[in-house]
């Protein structure tokens, strides 16, 4: 299990190392903007993006929210911070049952080496929804996932491996 883990986060790590030449390229050619300034040298304003809903399959659970990246003066360099915040509410009426919402961010450390880090949130009541935020330094992408499953501590390997992850943010975009 967890040689599967680690390569899930190398091959992570290199999909993002390999698409970095790619976004630089991307905003070279973009050239100029109507006012005579290059966009490499503009700086991206900091707004809240939101995103969702996004459900789980059976539509058992809901995650909805938004999300700030720093301004940034290079398009092609990892944002300086982004913070995610919204709600997760579970939609089963099983008393058994919780809605996950399931963050996977990449950040590169002071070395510019790519990590991965983990956010899991959950909520167990019937259309009780709970609060989350958090900020990360130097994020490459943030990925989510939304589950829906029966009571545990942590989500379980089919929730967090299963299927697809959902973009919100990724540096080079």
């Amino acid at each position: 299990m967890t040689l599967t883990r680690s390569l899930a986060g190398i091959s992570l790590a290199a999909g993002i190392l390999a698409l970095a030449p790619l976004a630089t390229a991307t905003a070279a050619q973009a050239g100029t903007t109507q006012a005579g300034t290059t966009q490499a040298g503009a700086v991206q304003a900091a707004a809240a993006k939101s995103w969702g809903p996004y459900y789980a399959a059976g539509s058992k659970a809901k995650v909805t929210g938004s999300l700030t990246a720093a301004a940034k003066k290079d398009l092609s360099s990892p944002a300086p911070y982004v913070k995610v915040a919204g709600t997760v509410t579970s939609l089963n009426r099983k008393s058994t049952a919780c809605g996950w919402a399931l963050f996977r961010v990449s950040y590169f450390d002071s070395a510019n080496t790519p990590h991965l880090a983990y956010r899991n949130y959950r909520v167990c009541s019937y259309g009780a929804k709970k609060k989350f935020s958090f900020t990360i330094k130097k994020v490459g992408e943030v990925e989510l996932k939304v589950c829906s499953e029966t009571k545990a501590a942590k989500p379980s390997l089919n929730c967090q491996y299963a299927g697809s992850w959902k973009t919100l943010y990724a540096y080079y975009k």
